[in-house]
């Protein structure tokens, strides 16, 4: 989270410098190895993250979101779009950090917009739409030659 807020304030010139505190911390070769390629790969999805976080953050610009809050979002929603882990760890840890890192009404926020994006996500990825909000969806779609597993033959 630390280093999205860096990126978002600074953009992608601050990569560099990022991938390097992640090295400098005390973290072990297994949090590494995962952490680098989740920055780079949230960083790069932010857009399509963005677009779900708009049409669910009623009343907010984006924009005028805390950075905490708008980088903790865009990295629970990237997680929810790949498809790795389940959607209630994901909200669950990203209250974690509202909690930890940002103001006394944020936890709220952060659950009611990650749920809203959740439901909207699973709704998609049941009905197998063409517009599918998930990386997973398009991850499969990139496997099957660029057909969606469903529109073969068609």
């Amino acid at each position: 989270m630390q280093g999205l807020c860096c990126l978002d304030a600074q953009g992608p010139p601050a990569a560099a410098p990022m991938h390097e505190f992640i090295d400098d911390s005390r973290e072990g070769d297994e949090t590494l190895a995962v952490a680098h390629p989740l920055l780079d790969e949230a960083f790069a999805d932010r857009p399509a993250c963005d677009e779900l976080l708009v049409r669910h953050a009623r009343h907010w610009e984006l924009g005028r979101l805390a950075m905490v809050d708008r980088n903790i979002l865009r990295l629970a929603v990237h997680e929810m779009r790949c498809g790795r882990a389940p959607v209630k760890v994901l909200i669950t840890e990203a209250i974690r950090l509202a909690r930890e890192f940002s103001t006394a009404d944020s936890p709220r926020f952060v659950n009611g917009v990650l749920d809203a994006v959740a439901r909207e996500i699973s709704s998609s990825r049941d009905a197998g739409d063409a517009g599918d909000t998930s990386l997973a969806g398009r991850q499969e779609e990139e496997e099957d030659g660029g057909e969606k597993s469903g529109d073969r033959g068609a």
